[in-house]
């Protein structure tokens, strides 16, 4: 599994070399920028100290929907009061949603908004799961770089079971699913009821691999069933 962290619109290049040398001491390389070019400014090289290669080698993309179209599986970071969704879960919970994705995700994305304002809810529309860092304080913000470094920390533990079970995921099963679910609700003549269809966006994203195979098999009955 490759988990690839995505800044969408970062405005301070402090903020993305401080990102990057989270990644690069948590053991992360693949760094994605979106509308942005603030990892190209030198302050981003000051920042990141000796994680500059990260920065080098990041990719750029006009919108997020570009930089998410070879991912498996995506995330995205929000306060909870924002989001469209409420299928959220910690950075600990985080780790085990991936963790048992390990043998049939190959491509993960890990997606923070802009430092004034996040995600848009377009944005936010994007993902399979969303996430971020619960606050005791009343102000619910951390800083670009901390926020990275939180969940890079969270999650380092995968690259230890990469060693351990070094399995080739069949890419595009989530993908597939929600394919089979939309086509679903267009026949059912289901596709308008807003509701519901965002239910089952947000569902489909905790599934675990047992859970979408059963679910793939219920839809082929059904659909067999329709086109009879």
């Amino acid at each position: 599994m490759q988990v690839h962290i995505i800044l969408v619109s970062p405005a301070r290049p402090e903020n993305v070399g401080a990102a990057a040398r989270a990644m690069k001491t948590m053991g992360f390389t693949s760094l994605r920028i979106v509308e942005s070019q603030a990892h190209l400014q030198p302050e981003a090289g000051w920042v990141a100290h000796g994680s500059g290669e990260i920065l080098q080698n990041a990719l750029h993309f006009a919108t997020l929907s570009d930089a998410l179209a070879d991912i498996d599986f995506t995330v995205a970071t929000t306060a909870r009061s924002r989001a469209k969704f409420h299928y959220y879960c910690t950075p600990q919970e985080l780790e085990s949603q991936l963790v048992e994705r390990q043998s049939w995700v190959n491509n993960v994305a890990l997606v923070f908004g802009r430092e004034d304002s996040g995600l848009t809810n377009e944005e936010l529309e994007l993902a399979d799961l969303l996430t971020g860092v619960p606050m005791v304080a009343d102000y619910p913000s951390l800083n670009l770089g901390q926020a990275v470094m939180v969940f890079c920390y969270q999650l380092s533990s995968l690259h230890q079971l990469v060693q351990k079970r070094p399995v080739q995921a069949e890419a595009g099963q989530l993908e597939a699913l929600r394919a089979r679910v939309s086509r679903l609700l267009v026949n059912l003549d289901a596709h308008n009821d807003q509701k519901l269809a965002d239910w089952l966006h947000q569902r489909l994203g905790v599934l675990e691999q047992r859970d979408a195979a059963m679910l793939h098999t219920l839809l082929h009955d059904i659909e067999k069933k329709i086109d009879r």
